[in-house]
């Protein structure tokens, strides 16, 4: 009787986790994940020096980490004054939460509707 209810209690753990492991696998899918572009104006931005850039990566980790898998920065491109950064998202207001437990600027957000290349001259 005892092997009988270890055997059913293995069964549903595994059948849990596997559903786990589906549903992460959903949320991680790229298709369902929307691509956004975030404006940070940060005066003095390309002055920023290797530790100060290393910095602030960490923290946007550490926040994306806390947030879950439901947010992925891809990368950024600092310019000047300002940075431009690539995420994809299940939703704008996960943009505004990590930009806020950050304490970074998101002066704008915009969702990607398509993107081109040269490639897509030659479609």
């Amino acid at each position: 009787m005892k092997t009988i209810k270890l055997v059913l209690i293995l069964i549903v753990f595994t059948l849990n986790y596997t559903q786990a492991q589906e549903n992460q696998t959903t949320i991680k899918n790229n298709d369902t994940m929307k691509t956004y572009v975030i404006e940070r104006i940060i005066p003095g931005a390309g002055d920023l020096t290797a530790e100060q850039l290393k910095g602030i990566s960490q923290t946007s980790c550490s926040v994306i980490k806390e947030i879950g898998p439901i947010i992925e920065w891809q990368h950024s491109y600092v310019t000047g004054n300002k940075v431009y950064c690539v995420y994809k998202a299940m939703n704008k207001e996960l943009i505004e939460e990590h930009a806020k437990k950050g304490n970074f600027p998101a002066n704008s957000i915009s969702e990607v509707a398509a993107t081109i290349s040269p490639v897509t001259a030659e479609l």
